[in-house]
């Protein structure tokens, strides 16, 4: 019976060097998307069959990514670690335009906050292309779920 969905996500909170209240309201509503509704399957086989559900904490190491993978009980089950170099144009435009973004909702028109959400829309969509390639052969995720982890990803990327 297969099970393959993260249960528990967990950042780092070394990693996480500053935060405002817009970035903390990302990072929990993110959080509990994924754990509302993700599909997250390692496809490594290590031969005991156990297939979910899994708890996940990220962390940034030397400009790569960890993925610790933990079964249901908190047991170890894999660690991937993903260069971020791929990453690092897009992460920057993202912070760019979600910048853009949250000045505008305070004080733009209606249409001109439209348009800088649909770009953001547009790189975090990018972004989460990017993570499901960097992922394929490793781990099983669908769109949403990609776009749920890379504004993760973003959160660890966040410098004091």
């Amino acid at each position: 019976m297969s099970d393959a969905r993260i249960i528990k996500v967990e950042l780092d909170e070394a990693t996480i060097l500053r935060r405002n209240a817009d970035i903390e309201q990302e990072r929990r509503v993110a959080i509990f998307d994924l754990i509302e509704d993700n599909v997250f399957k390692p496809l490594r086989d290590f031969g005991d069959g156990y297939a979910g559900p899994y708890q996940l904490h990220l962390s940034v190491e030397e400009g790569r990514l960890i993925w610790d993978i933990r079964r249901e009980d908190g047991s170890p089950f894999e660690i991937l670690i993903l260069g971020l170099g791929r990453f690092r144009r897009v992460v920057k435009d993202y912070f760019a335009i979600c910048d853009s973004y949250y000045q505008a909702i305070r004080k733009a028109s209606a249409s001109e906050i439209e348009t800088i959400d649909m770009a953001r829309r547009g790189i975090h969509n990018e972004a989460a292309e990017i993570l499901m390639e960097r992922l394929e052969g490793k781990v099983e995720v669908d769109f949403a779920t990609a776009r749920r982890l890379f504004t993760l990803i973003c959160v660890l990327h966040i410098k004091g």
